[in-house]
């Protein structure tokens, strides 16, 4: 398992601890924000609609891409301010302690950065068409794909950064040289405003193969003594 970590070595304790009181901060956070949108459903202020059958599954489906896409550009842009210098020091800088992050640091926010990054909630009930289902399935995967960008461990294969379509998704390796650079790789679920905004780090696609080599190799060297002992056996 070790060979599919990002940075050999491991995060300090205090750091860890940092990321989950910091964590927990979020979540309170997290839950007025639920708290409001349920009770905005309640007296039809928000997009929401139900039955499925308003719009249909096709609609369904698109709601949700459309959700991605909007969240990928809206974080994108104010992760982009949030590393505005003052903005930095007053709150991001907290996020950026974790410069070996753990999936702790999801969510490890200030305060401040906290409203602004569940700030797309809102965005979202406010303004898109969707069914009251949408939004959690929504919730869930973008917890999926932050935590997995913060995991400290890659397991994609290394054709991913290659190929014509999945180059576009974000990994995890990605992620982790945002922590570790800070001056690239702003995206969230894509690379492509990385990559249109030329501020995706160039040794990007270099550091992700290294690490996919590594992993292979290390799997060769486990692999030798099954193989050699079903030769044996023959």
């Amino acid at each position: 398992f070790w060979y599919t970590k990002i940075q050999q070595r491991y995060p300090q304790n205090k750091y860890v601890f940092l990321e989950i009181r910091y964590s927990i901060y979020t979540f309170l956070i997290l839950s007025a924000f639920i708290a409001f949108v349920i009770w905005a459903n309640k007296n039809g202020l928000t997009m929401a609609y139900s039955p499925i059958d308003k719009y249909g599954y096709g609609y369904y489906f698109l709601s949700f891409l459309i959700m991605i896409v909007i969240h990928d550009t809206y974080f994108y842009w104010t992760h982009r301010l949030l590393h505005w210098k003052p903005l930095f020091k007053f709150a991001h800088k907290t996020h950026h302690k974790s410069t070996n992050p753990t999936p702790f640091a999801a969510y490890s926010f200030h305060p401040f950065e906290a409203v602004i990054e569940m700030g797309i909630m809102l965005v979202l009930v406010f303004t898109i068409p969707h069914h009251v289902s949408v939004i959690s399935v929504f919730g869930v995967y973008s917890l999926v794909i932050n935590v997995a960008g913060h995991a400290g461990f890659e397991f994609l294969p290394k054709w991913f950064v290659r190929h014509k379509i999945f180059k576009w998704h974000n990994t995890s390796t990605h992620h982790n040289l945002h922590h570790t650079h800070f001056k690239s790789n702003f995206g969230l679920y894509f690379t492509f405003w990385d990559k249109v905004m030329k501020t995706e780090h160039p040794k990007y696609e270099e550091e992700f193969e290294k690490l996919a080599d590594i992993r292979n190799q290390a799997n060769e060297l486990v692999d030798e003594p099954a193989l050699a002992q079903q030769k044996a056996a023959h």
